[in-house]
């Protein structure tokens, strides 16, 4: 797969061909959702709009989260949670009172316990939902990229996410993760996936994206979203390609902060214009909208999620896209800092979106748009084309026909041995060896039986895995080595890192699990302290592949890069380090030098590998 452009070439390129890109002559072929309905479907869904009420209508834009376990029965402290944010007890009362058309899953919401709770939730909903005057079922709804962001954590199966993906390559791989999640998900009631992340992450300090993207290249993350587009799909759930217009190079993280991108015209459509226009080749069903400033794209600097001319001039006009527009969470703070939570709602609707995902006060949102309608701000054909949109995308999911899931379909599906073995052999690929300069690796069981494990242990993102550093050892010591944990976190202190000097004592290796280390991390202390006991040191970056930077000059035997920290990854990274799998990955962002981050330090393409005629060989790309 090619890997051709930099941020650096990008950002620095001559703005030729404004004109031509301005007037949407790069504009793909009109396409719709990846659900396409005859006349006869849209007749019937017209007449079912046609008999709801006002209040149905404005309901059927929200996508609300909700606390419990249960859609009757939560337990107390859910109740309370309920009443406290939503003013309700339950989810079947917060959809009979706000008749809302989708809710959105959280591990922090305690719903998502296991999978067979899962799956009565779901069920829970939809009979709440079809108890409803216009019988219209739910769409259910999560953040399931895999990596870094996973809701649904195990016995169901977990893979690499997007930029361990781009870092294995293969279209056939990432077309098959999506499947396998989609099929998970589909088996849990979930019908909607706020996946693939379709941003190109050129800023390697880019707070919230990073390895949720697929790497820095516009065509590689492009091929890659489209085959995740197609793997859902062949699941027979809904994927969203997010965040639109591209949230690749922000240094603010929109949860806390308004971010603002400063690329022209020209280089938005080289360089985050490419992996959207693919999904909506692709049929992709829904488009996530960001809460970014982009003054090229609309001088008011509204956040892309309020902006006209952003979602209705460039999304639908110009790209020639028919199907649903959810906004990111309107609780976060980029959307909130120019406006009060009552506009928000009607200028998403007025820019163009469909889907209103989580507002912080329901009741204030539900009856901004109300009342906007009411008074002809909105008018009401205007949200009945995107009531339209939805309940096509609920037609095409097959919900009006067979919204239930059964115990017996999450027993066959999830968590299955078949997806657990693609699961690894999938992380096997992604893998990558960024250093090895004295050829240590594979570590053999012969010469460096005894090893230390330590570093970081960042919760797991779905709460159901790790610690790192106790899987790691785990793995090691199925493996046939003899392997010893110490977390010493990702900020150790003195009395920690001695600790750890003093455990690598009489080892043959030390594997530390570094996490986001910077020029004055604890973590660059701990690890040169290790280095100085003589005992090889072998890093692995568990979250951004940038690590290495700042490790050049502590002389470390040997770095690699998972790109995540859930066990699927880890288990891939020990079978690498012992030389029962290739390292077949190849970096699919750069990594710049430390003390000069104008020069790269490991370009796009590199990685390193056990294979060749020499034993290793690099993959640098040309």
């Amino acid at each position: 797969m090619p890997h051709r452009t930099s941020r650096r070439t990008l950002l620095t390129a001559t703005a030729a061909a404004t004109a031509a890109a301005a007037t949407g002559a790069l504009a793909a072929p009109s396409a719709a959702s990846a659900h396409p309905t005859d006349a006869h479907t849209d007749r019937r869904l017209r007449r079912i709009i046609a008999g709801m009420s006002l209040e149905e209508k404005v309901g059927q834009l929200f996508v609300m989260r909700v606390y419990g376990h249960s859609a009757t029965d939560p337990d107390q402290a859910d109740i309370d949670a309920n009443l406290a944010e939503i003013g309700v007890r339950t989810a079947a009362e917060l959809i009979s009172t706000y008749h809302v058309g989708g809710i959105i899953y959280f591990t922090w919401a305690h719903n998502t316990r296991d999978p067979h709770q899962i799956a009565d939730l779901s069920n829970g909903l939809q009979r709440a939902a079809l108890a409803g005057r216009s019988r219209l079922p739910l769409l259910v709804s999560t953040d399931q990229e895999h990596g870094i962001v996973c809701r649904v954590g195990e016995p169901a199966t977990l893979l690499p996410g997007a930029m361990a993906l781009g870092a294995g390559g293969s279209r056939s791989d990432t077309r098959r993760a999506a499947r396998i999640a989609g099929a998970e998900l589909a088996a849990l009631g979930i019908n909607q996936n706020y996946a693939p992340d379709a941003d190109v992450n050129v800023n390697p300090a880019n707070p919230v994206i990073g390895v949720r993207s697929f790497g820095s290249d516009p065509e590689a993350v492009a091929c890659l979203v489209a085959e995740q587009v197609k793997g859902a799909q062949g699941a027979g759930i809904a994927s969203t390609a997010k965040h639109f217009p591209g949230h690749g190079d922000t240094s603010t993280d929109s949860h806390t902060g308004l971010p603002v991108i400063s690329h022209t015209r020209a280089q938005w459509e080289e360089l985050d214009a490419p992996p959207f226009r693919a999904a909506i080749r692709a049929r992709i069903d829904s488009i996530m909208t960001a809460h970014i400033v982009v003054p090229a794209l609309d001088p008011s600097e509204d956040p892309a999620t309020l902006s006209r001319p952003i979602l209705t001039g460039i999304l639908r006009e110009e790209l020639g896209y028919d199907g649903v527009v959810v906004t990111d969470s309107l609780g976060m703070q980029g959307v909130r800092t120019k406006y009060g939570d009552d506009r928000v709602p009607v200028l998403a609707l007025l820019a163009g979106a469909d889907q209103l995902l989580n507002p912080p006060n329901l009741s204030v949102a539900w009856n901004a748009v109300l009342e906007a309608v009411r008074g002809g701000e909105i008018s009401e054909a205007r949200i009945e084309e995107s009531i339209l949109r939805i309940l096509r995308l609920k037609s095409g999911l097959g919900l009006f026909r067979h919204p239930f899931v059964s115990h017996r379909g999450v027993d066959r599906t999830v968590g299955s041995r078949v997806h657990r073995a693609a699961a690894d052999r999938i992380a096997e690929r992604t893998t990558t060896l960024l250093a090895d300069p004295g050829r240590l690796l594979p570590l053999s069981r012969r010469t460096h039986r005894e090893l230390l494990v330590v570093g970081a242990d960042p919760a797991s993102p779905s709460g159901t895995t790790g610690p790192p550093t106790s899987t790691l050892a785990n793995a090691f010591a199925e493996l046939g080595f003899t392997a010893r944990a110490l977390s010493t976190g990702t900020a150790p202190n003195q009395a920690r890192i001695a600790e750890a000097v003093a455990a690598a004592e009489g080892r043959d290796a030390v594997v530390v699990a570094t996490y986001n280390v910077t020029a004055s991390s604890p973590q660059r202390t701990l690890v040169t302290a290790l280095v100085a006991t003589g005992v090889p040191v072998i890093t692995v970056a568990v979250r951004n592949p940038y690590d290495i930077a700042h490790l050049t000059g502590a002389e470390v035997a040997a770095s690699l890069a998972t790109y995540s920290w859930t066990d699927v990854e880890l288990r891939a990274a020990a079978r690498v380090i012992a030389g029962r799998a290739d390292p077949e990955g190849t970096l699919p962002v750069p990594v710049q030098r430390a003390d000069d981050p104008t020069r790269v330090l490991y370009p796009v393409g590199h990685g390193l590998s056990y294979q060749g005629p020499s034993r290793r060989e690099s993959r640098d790309s040309p």
